[in-house]
């Protein structure tokens, strides 16, 4: 009897720390949320009221709060996707900046990120490549060398 209470009490404590964790398209889907409502904001400013205008800009906020919680959720709760581990390349960390160029070692194809949409990066254009250095991602333009853009600290 008493392993059957111990039992209930666990998965009651469980449960909603499983049910809680998000999934990539609920944390897509409130941030949709979040875009119609500003949209509806811009609408009201031209349109509305000047209270209506405030309680929907708190409305807004509120909802960006929340996706930003369910982005952090989802990163929590894909915690594999995310690591940093113990990633270390043949040279050292380098602090790169837009528009700096770098040599072809620094961005070979053992560093390219296969799979940019498993980070949620953004679809890298002609000749561009994401590269991880460190726990940074860059966006190298390959026939150049040039750096495009950069995520510091992507991997914690």
């Amino acid at each position: 009897m008493r392993k059957l209470i111990i039992l209930g009490l666990l998965a009651a404590t469980v449960a909603p720390s499983v049910a809680s964790a998000q999934s990539y398209g609920e944390a897509r889907r409130s941030e949709q949320r979040v875009r119609e409502e500003r949209r509806e904001l811009r609408q009201a400013q031209r349109y509305g009221d000047r209270r209506d205008v405030r309680e929907q800009r708190r409305d807004v906020r509120h909802a960006q709060r929340e996706a930003r919680e369910d982005w952090r959720d989802y990163r929590r709760s894909h915690r594999n996707v995310y690591r940093s581990g113990r990633w270390n390349a043949p040279f050292r960390y380098t602090s790169w900046n837009r528009g700096m160029t770098m040599r072809p070692a620094y961005y070979s194809s053992r560093y390219y990120i296969a799979d940019p949409y498993r980070y949620r990066l953004p679809r890298a254009g002609a000749n561009l490549r994401w590269v991880r250095h460190y726990n940074d991602v860059l966006l190298v333009n390959v026939r150049t060398g040039r750096v495009v853009d950069v995520h510091r600290g992507f991997f914690w």
